[in-house]
Order: structure tokens, then sequence, then C-alpha cells
């Protein structure tokens, strides 16, 4: 596969706790000059990563991160203030103890309640797949097919596991032709990354592939 193709696919993702400006400045060239779909920081970065980027790279981050389980309200401020910073997309952390409560039309509202907070800007749903069973994978695939947002992703990276083959096929397989599929959280290899395109994935979370296609 062309690394073209797979670079416009990147979001080009830091998102640990010890990140720092220079760090993110140094992703976002990296971002612009490979062309990447988007660089994924904390919300914390995101005005001033704008500002630098102007209109030469999409800026995305990451509401709820990483354990989804504050309050609708307290992810929508969260959502609204980085959108008024100049975020172009956003990908948000579902509430993992309704989904285990089977509370599915709690999760749909705040879904479509951070869609709003969005303002016509893209919304990735984080599902977390390593702490979800088969059938709550499916049932979230159809929630985020029922939602007004635009992916469904696997992981956050900073749980007990990151996107699997399996998980990214499931996720194509259930969700609708509309939804978008975010693999993300272990992508280690060109191969695996290739692997997850041809899954169905339309989007890859990693801050690895750019090093190893310049390999």
């Amino acid at each position: 596969m062309d690394k073209r193709e797979i670079l416009k696919r990147l979001d080009h993702t830091l998102l640990k706790q010890t990140a720092t400006w220079d760090q993110i400045r140094t992703l976002c060239d990296e971002g612009m000059e490979y062309q990447t779909a988007s660089v994924c920081i904390p919300p914390c970065f995101v005005k001033r990563a704008k500002e630098y980027v102007k209109d030469r790279l999409a800026v995305c981050t990451a509401i709820g991160f990483p354990n989804g389980n504050m309050t609708t309200a307290a992810k929508a401020a969260e959502t609204e203030d980085a959108v008024a910073n100049g975020a172009d997309e956003i990908d948000m952390v579902i509430n993992i103890g309704m989904v285990k409560e089977g509370d599915y039309p709690g999760v749909l509202a705040e879904i479509n309640t951070i869609k709003e907070a969005c303002h016509g800007k893209l919304l990735k749903v984080i599902i977390e797949t390593c702490l979800l069973t088969e059938e709550e994978k499916i049932r979230m695939c159809e929630i985020v097919t029922e939602s007004k947002a635009d992916y469904i992703k696997t992981s956050t990276g900073f749980s007990t596991g990151g996107a699997t083959f399996d998980d990214v096929a499931l996720m194509r397989k259930y969700s609708g032709s509309r939804v978008k599929v975010k693999a993300a959280g272990g992508i280690a290899t060109v191969e695996d990354a290739e692997r997850f395109i041809e899954l169905g994935a339309d989007r890859l979370g990693t801050s690895r592939l750019i090093q190893l296609l310049e390999k």
C-alpha cells in the first residue's frame, strides 16, 4: 500500500500526560509535512496548535479522556471550549458504566449532546472495546449508527488494550455505512496499519507510523 494512502488516514497522536508544547509543535510540523488527516492532542494545546498550523492541518482533541465517566455537562463544556479554541475534530469517550448498566438510551443521549456541542465539527465516539463484551460492542455499533456522530473508534490507548483486527472487522460489520471507523491504540507496524485499513478503518490513531514509514 502506498504510504500516502496510510498517511492521509492518520490522526498523528500525542495524548500523554507529560506532553509539552515543544513536543506538540513537532507533532504539528510532522503532520503538515506528511499531510496527515490531523494531529490528535490534549485540549490544553488546541488553541496554540490551531494558531500554529492555521488551515494547513486539522486539529483533533480528546474529550472525557481517558475514562469517560464525568458528567455529560462536563463533556459538553469541554467540547464547547475545544471548538471555540479551534478544534476541527472531537474524539469523545463514552460512559462505559452506562453501557454496563444497559442504559443505552443514556449513552445515545450523551453522544448527541456532545455532537450538538461540536457545532458541525467531526465527532468520533471511543467505545473502549477492551472493556466491552462482544454483545456490548455490537450494541454500541448500533447506538453510534443511530446517533449523529461521524465515527466509531476502538480505544483510548490508555486502558487494558488497543485496537484489534477482530474489533475493527466487527465495527465495520455492525456499524451503518454512514459511520466511519477509527482504529487506535497499539498500532505498532506498517503491516498492522495496512491490515486495519483493509478491514475497513477510515482513520488510524497512533504516534508511531510516520517514524515507521520513514525507515
